[in-house]
């Protein structure tokens, strides 16, 4: 793996959502073998307070939510076959399906996305050869769905998560590839959080700032943080 970092959001990603925004977060030296019982609290704590707070209400009507299905539906993708990981997320727990622990670095991140009602991926950094994108499908991309073997095809003008031509992610924040997911051995993670400047930035930020935060404290490391807009196109670790 190389020391260098780049993730980048393609021209085209802004011509069709001029207001998309990331925070980033990467972070090297992870210890992830072990629980943390602090982490595993503060997941239970958000995941209680969610279902007390999403009780007898229609998650795809949430303004949290609607946005991004909105960005589905310009995208042309059916947000009602295709929900973006945060409705799925709240989905679940509005109807108090349980929410399973993973492991540290990704109980945290999920713990931070249902509190912020924020979409946040979690990337292996020593998966890619140094690059993430964004951006549309290619010829030649491939993805492996999590849990499965079975190599897949994008469809055409599919907004994508991915290196090289490995997909990370399908249709934007659908569903993360088995390629890349963090286990117990993972020590270098990309955290993106998917945002619009225009609806949701104040989240984002503050999702971004305190995940690193917590990151900082658990795991006894210096998180790398940025924001990529359209004005500002990559992000460098």
């Amino acid at each position: 793996m190389s020391n260098f970092f780049r993730f980048n959001v393609a021209d085209q990603v802004f011509e069709a959502l001029p207001e998309s925004c990331f925070g980033t977060i990467a972070i090297r030296g992870a210890g992830n073998t072990e629980a943390v019982p602090a982490i595993s609290d503060f997941l239970n704590e958000q995941i209680a307070l969610q279902e007390e707070k999403l009780a007898g209400v229609n998650v795809k009507e949430l303004p949290a939510i609607a946005c991004y299905r909105q960005a589905f539906t310009q995208l042309g993708v059916n947000p009602n076959k295709f929900m973006c990981s945060i409705e799925a997320l709240l989905s679940r727990i509005a109807k108090k399906k349980g929410f399973p622990s993973i492991n540290p670095l990704v109980d945290l991140a999920n713990a931070i996305s249902i509190k912020y009602a924020l979409p946040i991926g979690a990337h292996d950094l020593s998966t890619m050869e140094g690059e993430l994108s964004v951006r549309f499908a290619e010829p030649g991309d491939t993805f492996v769905a999590f849990g499965s073997t079975e190599v897949e095809t994008p469809e055409e003008k599919e907004l994508l998560y991915v290196a090289g031509h490995h997909i990370r992610t399908r249709r934007w924040i659908w569903r993360q590839s088995e390629v890349g997911k963090i286990t117990a051995d993972t020590t270098d993670v990309f955290f993106p959080i998917d945002g619009f400047a225009d609806i949701n930035k104040e989240q984002v930020l503050a999702a971004r700032d305190e995940l690193s935060l917590l990151l900082a404290r658990y795991f006894d490391l210096q998180p790398v943080v940025g924001f990529v807009d359209r004005a500002n196109r990559e992000f460098r670790f």
